[in-house]
C-alpha cells in the first residue's frame, strides 16, 4: 500500500477555499490549488491519523516492518498479519525478559507457535569477596525442549527455525542444546 497518491481522496483542508476573496473566482488559482490539494490530501490524512501509525494493532500492515525496526521486534513478512502485530506489540516486554527462561519460552511461543521447557542455569559464577578464585564451573549447558502446541501436521515443529531462534536468544556465555519432542515431556521422560 502506498500513502503517496490516493486517487479521489478529498482534502479536509482545501487550499482554494482559504485563499483571499480576490482568488475565489480565479479559474487558474482554483485549478492550481486543487492540484495541490490532490498532492497534500494523503499527507493531511496521515497526519490526522498519526497516533494510529504508532499502535501496532492499528497501523497499516505495510508499516509494521518499519515499526518493528523501531522497537527491535521480530518481523517476518511471511507471518500472518495478526502475528506480526502481536510480535511488535510485545517487543518491549520480550526485551525485558531477554536472556531468561521466561523470555526464551515466550519468544518461541510467539514467533514459532511452539511450547517449550528450559532447564539448566548457564553457569554464571561469581563471588562476593574481591580477589578470590571463583568456584569451579558446573556443566553450563542449557537444555531447551520444544514440542508442538497441538496435534497434526499443521503443528509440526521446524527444527532449523527453533535452533536459529534459540541461538539468537541464548546468552553468549551459555551452550544451548535443543531437543524436539513429539509432545509435552512426561514426568518420567523429564
Amino acid at each position: 500500500m502506498s500513502r503517496a497518491a490516493v486517487p479521489g481522496l478529498p482534502s479536509r483542508h482545501p487550499i482554494g477555499g482559504q485563499l483571499p476573496a480576490l482568488y475565489s473566482d480565479d479559474d487558474f488559482a482554483q485549478r492550481f490549488t486543487a492540484g495541490l490539494d490532490t498532492v497534500l490530501a494523503p499527507v493531511f490524512t496521515t497526519l490526522d491519523n498519526l497516533p494510529s501509525y504508532f499502535d501496532p494493532r492499528l497501523a497499516p500492515a505495510d508499516f509494521l516492518a518499519w515499526l518493528a525496526s523501531w522497537v527491535g521486534g521480530a518481523d517476518d513478512p511471511d507471518w500472518p498479519t495478526a502475528l506480526r502485530r502481536e510480535a511488535v506489540a510485545r517487543a518491549v516486554e520480550l526485551h525485558r525478559w531477554r536472556g531468561t527462561r521466561r523470555g526464551l519460552v515466550e519468544a518461541l511461543r510467539l514467533v514459532l507457535g511452539v511450547s517449550a521447557d528450559v532447564s539448566g542455569d548457564g553457569t554464571a559464577v561469581w563471588s562476593r569477596t574481591a580477589g578470590t578464585e571463583p568456584a569451579p564451573a558446573p556443566s553450563g549447558e542449557v537444555l531447551v525442549r520444544v514440542w508442538p502446541r497441538g496435534p497434526g501436521a499443521a503443528y509440526e515443529v521446524d527444527a532449523d527455525r527453533v535452533r536459529a531462534l534459540v541461538h539468537t536468544l541464548c546468552p553468549v556465555h551459555t551452550a544451548c542444546r535443543v531437543e524436539i519432542l513429539p509432545g509435552p515431556p512426561t514426568a518420567e521422560g523429564s
